[in-house]
């Protein structure tokens, strides 16, 4: 089970590399990186394992933050209430967007990231509806349109497979500067 003390943390060079794309039928190293991602997910947003283990909760973890470089990223995004099931839940593999809105889209409060422990504020622009192709675990390609909150958890993580982190995309002058073209989510 991964803690914190096996995030990758910003500065450590595999956070800002490209990915490499990951290959099919899953090795059984994949298939263990692919279930211990979605573990940590599952116990950082449960209250009391999350406290147990002093985990920061999550909504997406990609490869590249358990050092690994490879194009996988597990994603659990719950739903609006506590026994809502999730709105996604599940690991993608090699994810491309191959399509998006003109509409920009971001986070009311700005993004966090379990690989940044400091807290960088602002504005994360990003789109505000995608369409994603990826492959599952079991190697078939799968085809989704996401919009607000699901297409903003998926760009971020889908960054970090291509060595970008969240606050690359903050205007640097002007963090919390408004933007008629952007829809806010809360």
């Amino acid at each position: 089970m991964y803690l914190m003390k096996d995030i990758t943390r910003d500065g450590n060079p595999v956070l800002r590399q490209e990915a490499s794309k990951v290959t099919f039928p899953l090795s059984a190293e994949n298939e263990k990186l692919a279930a211990d991602m979605m573990e940590y997910l599952v116990i950082s947003q449960d209250e009391t394992l999350n406290e147990k283990y002093k985990l920061r909760p999550g909504v997406g973890l990609a490869a590249p933050q358990v050092g690994h470089s490879k194009q996988m990223t597990a994603i659990l995004i719950p739903g609006e209430y506590e026994d809502d099931e999730p709105l996604f839940k599940g690991v993608i593999c090699n994810p491309v967007i191959i399509s998006h809105s003109v509409q920009n889209g971001a986070l009311e409060m700005g993004e966090g990231c379990l690989s940044v422990d400091e807290d960088v504020p602002g504005f994360v622009i990003r789109h505000e509806r995608i369409t994603v192709r990826f492959q599952n675990l079991a190697g078939e390609t799968v085809k989704i349109r996401l919009k607000d909150y699901p297409a903003i958890v998926f760009q971020h993580e889908i960054d970090h497979l291509h060595g970008i982190l969240y606050y690359d995309h903050i205007n640097k002058l002007d963090p919390w500067a408004e933007d008629e073209d952007t829809k806010y989510i809360k």
